[in-house]
């Protein structure tokens, strides 16, 4: 083995010395299942929306404001439309979105019908 590299030789010395196997399973991880925490994002955005419906809310694109109770059953509908179409752009889990708005609203519909607010630690 060779300690010291040209400049020229740089590349081919560091894949024969690190071995093309290793650095094949290294980049093939790459293709792996992603896992992502957007659906939690999703059911804080609906539970927000179901405890303040006329907040209003701006995207980056458009810059228009728009109350939280029209925006956030419209992301959702947007998800649904993109799930089950194949117009999506990316692997995105459209419906881990959906998934999570419903967790989202199933939790704050329970903790607002059993009135959790007396039961906190304050």
């Amino acid at each position: 083995m060779q300690l010291f590299f040209e400049t020229r030789d740089l590349p081919y010395s560091l894949i024969e010395l690190i071995g093309r196997e290793k650095l094949l399973t290294g980049l093939s991880a790459y293709n792996a299942v992603m896992v992502g925490a957007s659906g939690a994002l999703y059911g804080v955005l609906v539970a927000f929306a179901f405890l303040f419906p006329n907040a209003r809310l701006m995207l980056l694109f458009p810059p228009i404001p728009i109350k939280a109770k029209v925006l956030v059953p419209l992301l959702i509908l947007g998800d649904l439309f993109f799930g089950f179409t194949s117009y999506s752009i990316g692997p995105i889990a459209h419906f881990a979105h959906v998934g999570g708005a419903i967790t989202g609203l199933i939790m704050i519909w329970y903790w607002k019908k059993n009135q959790f607010d007396h039961n906190r630690w304050d």
